[in-house]
């Protein structure tokens, strides 16, 4: 009797053969959570600061982002399709920035609680406006706690891409459930995995640089303690 062939882990063959497929789908990937990531700081952070300085808006707010964050991501498409359009990168994208918000809101809160009164009540002795105030000095003292925030949202949204497949905007996504489809072809789910991990940790890489080179303050101040 002859022996059952063994699907291959990695048929390299495969991957070749189909790399214009491979790249389309990373770019698309890349693309869907940067922009999910942007539209979601560029909300997160006026929002943030709207309940840090109105108090009463501060419990409506993380209540609501973190019910949208505890709604499943396929239930959350199914809610909003109807609104937003069928398979749709609208859909797409409305869910993923949905996920980041209570992240980056509750990071944001961190790093403006965080802030010592006397450092506000120097700025208001140097005759700093309260909107001056919060620009100038409130939140880039936040900066770490809001790039900590978006480190996770980051690493979070380039998985949850994966998910978007099944309404047509997955990405790497795409390939995984190609890969089930054909009876569980390795290849093509392992292609899938291995670069959505590789996008989240070059994401997460692409954070740092970002924060080490706009919170300069931060590793100055940390040399000299240091020392």
């Amino acid at each position: 009797m002859g022996a059952i062939p063994v699907d291959p882990l990695v048929k390299w063959s495969w991957i070749s053969a189909n790399g214009g497929m491979i790249e389309s789908a990373l770019a698309q990937h890349a693309e869907l959570s940067a922009l999910a990531i942007g539209i979601g700081l560029l909300l997160s952070v006026p929002l943030a600061v709207l309940a840090w300085h109105h108090r009463r808006f501060r419990a409506p707010l993380l209540g609501v982002t973190g019910l949208l964050y505890t709604v499943p991501s396929v239930a959350l498409f199914a809610l909003i399709q109807p609104l937003t359009g069928y398979f749709s990168v609208t859909t797409a994208e409305v869910a993923l920035v949905s996920y980041t918000l209570l992240i980056l809101v509750r990071n944001t809160l961190a790093g403006l609680d965080a802030v010592p009164a006397e450092v506000r009540e120097a700025s208001v002795a140097m005759g700093y406006s309260t909107p001056a105030r919060i620009l100038r000095v409130d939140l880039p003292l936040a900066l770490p706690a809001i790039f900590a925030g978006l480190r996770v949202a980051t690493v979070t949204t380039v998985g949850l891409v994966t998910v978007t497949a099944f309404i047509g905007e997955g990405g790497l996504g795409q390939l995984i459930i190609n890969g089930f489809e054909q009876n569980g072809f390795h290849t093509e789910i392992v292609t899938g995995l291995v670069l959505s991990i590789a996008l989240a940790a070059v994401g997460d890489l692409l954070v740092v640089g970002l924060e080490r080179a706009t919170v300069r303050w931060s590793r100055v101040s940390a040399g000299r303690s240091g020392g």
